[in-house]
């Protein structure tokens, strides 16, 4: 369900945004909890209380009606939310959020709080007695005083909640904010590049968080910190040039990493580019940037029946999300919703949207750990990776973080189980085994390199294994080389793109393409393949189990299989995903040329747009 079955029609003004903020928020007022301060959406658990999840489910809204409010746009959820701030911060009303005096979840939720006292006072302020708003401020007022246990972008939190502190005139931590602000900065990196505290992540985190909560600072604080602001807007104007390689034509970005049910916070960067006036490129590409996105997730099946926003990516799914994803967290989204803020007259809202611009169909990313590639243009974007890994033990966090290639057209896979190829969805990624169909694949990396025709990696599956890979671009296909030692014998499944099934019988129809060391999927919109070049047995399809793909609930995995003796080997497979074209189709008939001279050095030719590479 979309929001007023808004989407291919739809999202095109400001009328449409603020519109589709009303929409999708009509349903939450059947939900609210006795004095309205908090949101119940759902039966599922999250790692944090369930009042917790109540009061995170509450103020995510937020994020959309604080922009909505300061850009002029009223809703009628306003008393019901003043009536839950009221009572969330009174100690001595059952609805009382509760104190806290260490890391805590309720100070991610008291972010957007800070940014309403700065945005929207005369929503979120100045209906208040004298009396409540003291109750407010003691309450915000615990982020200041917790333990120093936030080493990423939870620092920001705290910085947004003083920064509504000052611009309301209340009492605020100055030497806090700085000794906060100088620590964000020790996790810059270079060339727009943050990390999210002392990771090896590089996922949306870095635009949705780390740069949006800067370029929020850097336009309310732009005259009272105005060299940090100028900062701020520089390195996110440099980012931009890196982040605008993982967006689509259609409108979709690259499913990759956590939190990915936060759906369109994926554009957020952009909107908080605009509204901290920051133009690295023309606001007319930016407002297509935007609004394509937007499109392309109000088309997606995404709400529930009763019009609720889902956890899951493209549609409803519980399997792929975090453990702590409670019902409520998808309106994180919403923060895609900051242009908003934006006056009538802005510039923005008249703005005609511009495609993307002309783009490198392949360029290395560094500080990303990942080499993008748009071998059709703008229509399909994949990312080969290396070296990535979260520095926390999410679920599913090798499927996240770790597989060759992540796409726009083809999503990744999570594991339902971990018996079998049809558990595991091994998709994208080389999944290996000790004969027992107990699997493992590609987690953390010994070593990795990055380079634009090449991402190499070494990595332990078991400790007396070891696995040296080169992924290399070539245009819609792109190679894989394995150079394996084991001590142990192993089977090992090498898998391609997860396409969605034909309709009809799920495991013979006329959508597959098999031979021995070869299967192809083609379905209307979109073709799957591999080929064995070297040390593979068969190919095969597999069909993984339901929902295990973010973007498709059903789906099948060209597949090369081996079962390895201890020793050396080398596997070589070509890996094939496009959207279906005649054009396309043919290229599948024309795989990589690869020859080896004596010393193993390896040489690949390439058809890409009928030009030998």
């Amino acid at each position: 369900m979309a929001a007023r079955g808004l989407g291919d029609k739809g999202l095109h003004s400001k009328a449409d945004l603020q519109q589709a903020v009303i929409d999708a928020f009509e349903p939450l007022k059947n939900h609210f909890t006795p004095g309205h301060a908090g949101l119940a959406l759902g039966a599922t658990g999250a790692i944090h209380s369930e009042a917790i999840a109540l009061m995170e489910a509450f103020a995510r809204p937020l994020w959309g009606l604080v922009p909505h409010a300061c850009g002029g746009g009223e809703s009628d959820l306003w008393p019901i939310y003043v009536q839950g701030i009221i009572h969330g911060t009174d100690p001595n009303h059952e609805a009382y959020w509760g104190d806290f005096g260490t890391k805590d979840q309720r100070m991610v939720e008291q972010s957007v709080l800070g940014l309403g006292l700065a945005l929207a006072p005369h929503k979120i302020w100045e209906p208040l007695s004298d009396k409540e708003k003291e109750n407010v401020f003691r309450w915000l007022n615990q982020i200041n005083l917790v333990d120093r246990s936030n080493p990423n972008n939870w620092l920001m939190f705290t910085v947004l909640v003083n920064v509504g502190f000052k611009k309301i005139g209340l009492p605020h931590d100055q030497a806090l904010m700085e000794q906060y602000l100088a620590i964000i900065d020790t996790y810059y990196l270079g060339d727009g590049w943050y990390m999210d505290g002392n990771t090896d992540q590089r996922d949306y985190y870095i635009p949705f968080a780390m740069h949006y909560y800067g370029l929020i600072y850097a336009k309310l604080m732009e005259h009272e910190d105005a060299e940090r602001a100028a900062r701020y807007r520089e390195r996110a104007s440099l980012f931009a040039q890196h982040f605008i390689h993982w967006f689509a034509e259609d409108g979709s970005s690259i499913p990759f990493g956590r939190s990915l049910t936060y759906r369109f916070a994926q554009v957020s960067f952009w909107s908080a580019l605009v509204f901290a006036d920051v133009q690295p490129y023309s606001l007319g590409v930016m407002k297509g940037i935007i609004m394509r996105h937007l499109r392309w997730w109000f088309s997606q099946p995404i709400f529930t029946p009763d019009g609720l926003l889902s956890i899951g990516y493209a549609y409803p799914n519980l399997l792929m999300g975090e453990g702590y994803n409670a019902p409520g967290s998808p309106y994180w989204s919403y923060k895609a919703f900051l242009i908003l803020a934006l006056p009538d007259e802005h510039p923005f809202w008249q703005a005609e949207e511009e495609v993307l611009p002309e783009l490198s169909p392949l360029v290395a990313q560094p500080h990303a750990r990942m080499t993008i590639s748009r071998p059709e243009g703008h229509k399909h974007v994949m990312a080969y990776g290396s070296g990535q890994m979260a520095n926390f033990d999410m679920s599913h966090s090798a499927a996240k973080y770790s597989k060759f290639v992540y796409s726009t057209l083809f999503g990744f896979s999570v594991p339902k189980g971990y018996y079998g190829l049809s558990q595991g969805a091994h998709d994208s990624t080389l999944a290996l085994s000790e004969c027992d169909e107990h699997y493992r694949v590609r987690r953390f990396c010994e070593e990795f390199r990055i380079q634009e025709h090449s991402v190499y990696s070494r990595w332990l599956p078991w400790a007396n294994v070891e696995v040296r890979t080169w992924i290399i671009p070539a245009g819609l296909w792109h190679v894989r080389v394995h150079r394996i030692k084991t001590e142990r014998e192993l089977d090992v499944a090498e898998g391609g793109f997860a396409i969605e099934t034909a309709s009809g019988d799920l495991k013979v129809n006329d959508a597959v393409q098999a031979a021995k060391d070869s299967v192809l999927a083609q379905l209307p919109n979109s073709l799957s393949g591999i080929i064995s070049i070297a040390g593979y047995g068969q190919a095969e399809l597999v069909y993984p189990e339901a929902n295990t793909n973010v973007l498709k609930p059903r789906t099948m995995i060209p597949t090369l299989t081996a079962r390895l003796k201890p020793g050396e080997h080398v596997l070589i497979a070509a890996v094939f995903g496009a959207t279906n074209s005649e054009e396309n189709r043919l290229e599948w008939t024309k795989p990589p040329i690869i020859e080896r001279d004596a010393s193993g050095n390896m040489r690949i030719e390439y058809v890409l747009h009928k030009d030998i590479v």
